[in-house]
């Protein structure tokens, strides 16, 4: 894992193709995102006031899309913190290796449209932040 920054999490936007019987967004393993999807999932029906997350990865990529409704993602980075509110569908969060994430304020009825660079593997995971944060303090 790179001593990454909350700074390296950008706004990728996507494709919007659009006609009268309404809109499609593709995206494309190395050409719309910069890494090779190998996992899919989408996180729905979370009751208000709930928070996902809460964890980082070592190695993995990810691509978080508001599908449908909103949300926001706290990122941090051991030092820095900042909060993205993705409600869009045709604009993705790109989450780089060494970031915490949370992701809280799901709007009724909202999708959450994760694209990963690998499989899951639980060797991946920090799941406690005190050692999360002594890594990132390690680097």
């Amino acid at each position: 894992m790179r001593n990454s920054s909350v700074y390296d999490c950008v706004i990728l936007p996507l494709s919007k193709i659009h006609n009268r019987s309404g809109n499609i967004t593709i995206v494309e393993s190395n050409t719309h995102v910069p890494f090779e999807i190998k996992r899919v999932y989408y996180l729905y029906d979370i009751p208000g006031g709930e928070s996902r997350g809460g964890h980082a990865h070592r190695e993995l990529y990810q691509l978080i899309v508001a599908a449908s409704g909103s949300f926001d993602i706290l990122l941090d980075d051991g030092t820095n913190k900042k909060v993205v509110t993705l409600n869009r569908p045709y604009y993705g969060l790109l989450i780089v290796p060494g970031i915490w994430r949370e992701l809280m304020e799901f709007s009724s009825g909202s999708v959450c449209l994760v694209l990963a660079s690998d499989v899951y593997k639980e060797s991946d995971y920090f799941r406690d932040y005190n050692t999360f944060k002594n890594y990132k303090d390690a680097l």
